[in-house]
């Protein structure tokens, strides 16, 4: 959790520079150290602890469903949309769909039903984290919060993919290893909608079932895995990484991105971080989900320390951490 608030607050000032007007500002490398005291973050830390809170909610009240949850997300986010803090830019799909989820629409129409933007995985962390989750639950609660706002079906599976990430890295997973577990996911769920969670989502024109419904999500990650093994093949550690794998505007580049920049430094967060915010693109979220990668795998102590003390939220941003972090016994 502090990883992606990290990287966010990193790469929002760099967000819709050029890498010719970054470099004038920041140097090669892009900034090094958070500005601030709070070092302020952007709608993509806001809504990944909108998301924290609600699961926090929906965990102490077993069974999770659904039903259970998504009233709870429905609540924070739009809280989170008449927040005043809610003044960093925030995407306008997330701010069309939190006015219908407000106005008390039923989720599946107030829901941006074409968008793959990336604010449906820039917050999805949380649900990587969450302990005690099935895979299959795992899966269907990271698509619902990300179809809540985002309907297309690559932002569904990008959500999912994401989440993943964090769960496999937090469990120990070898970062080399991950582009492959991601592509097996893709492979293993081409055909799997999770309909208890979303519903009659799938029914669009010229669309002959669920199934063909979220496979167009599935392939086009796919393609864009296909673009990060390619640029993995090639490392290159001072090249702009939207050049290689997208600008991160839509969910899958951004997955994509977020990870080529975690992986060019597996064991070096603040690099990896400092790499997603010099890029001409989406900047703060792909340097938000290379640091939630980064802090996965590495966890708190490998950032600096004074840190934790300035990033705005920070005592939300611990209360998740410090309830995540504890053994599933509760010991």
């Amino acid at each position: 959790m502090f990883g992606l608030a990290y990287g966010d607050a990193l790469g929002a000032p760099t967000e819709f520079l050029t890498m010719e007007q970054i470099r004038t500002r920041f140097g090669d490398d892009g900034p090094a150290r958070l500005d601030g005291d709070p070092a302020l973050v952007t709608d993509d830390t806001q809504m990944a602890i909108a998301v924290a809170l609600a699961l926090l909610d929906a965990l102490e009240d077993p069974p999770f469903t659904a039903a259970l949850v998504e009233p709870m997300w429905r609540r924070r986010f739009v809280d989170w949309l008449g927040s005043p803090d809610n003044d960093r830019a925030p995407g306008q799909t997330c701010m069309r769909a939190c006015r219908g989820l407000a106005a008390g629409k039923p989720w599946a129409e107030a829901t941006e039903p074409d968008s793959k933007g990336c604010g449906a995985n820039m917050r999805v962390a949380p649900v990587g984290l969450a302990p005690g989750l099935s895979d299959a639950t795992r899966a269907a609660a990271a698509q619902l919060q990300a179809a809540m706002t985002h309907g297309h079906p690559t932002g569904l599976a990008a959500s999912e993919l994401t989440a993943f990430a964090v769960r496999w890295l937090a469990d120990g997973m070898a970062p080399a290893a991950l582009p492959a577990a991601l592509r097996g996911r893709c492979h293993d769920q081409r055909a799997v909608y999770h309909g208890e969670w979303l519903g009659d989502l799938w029914r669009r024109p010229g669309v002959e079932g669920p199934a063909a419904f979220i496979s167009r999500g599935w392939d086009e990650c796919l393609a864009a895995l296909d673009r990060l093994d390619a640029a993995l093949a090639r490392p290159d550690r001072a090249c702009d990484p939207c050049e290689a794998t997208g600008a991160g505007w839509v969910a899958e580049e951004a997955l994509a991105t977020g990870l080529l920049c975690f992986l060019l430094f597996p064991d070096e967060p603040v690099r990896a971080i400092r790499r997603g915010a010099a890029s001409s693109g989406d900047s703060d979220s792909i340097a938000c989900l290379a640091g939630a990668f980064a802090g996965a795998h590495l966890g708190l102590d490998a950032w600096p320390r004074e840190w934790a003390a300035r990033i705005e939220y920070a005592s939300d941003l611990a209360r998740i951490g410090a309830a995540w972090d504890r053994p599933l016994d509760g010991t």
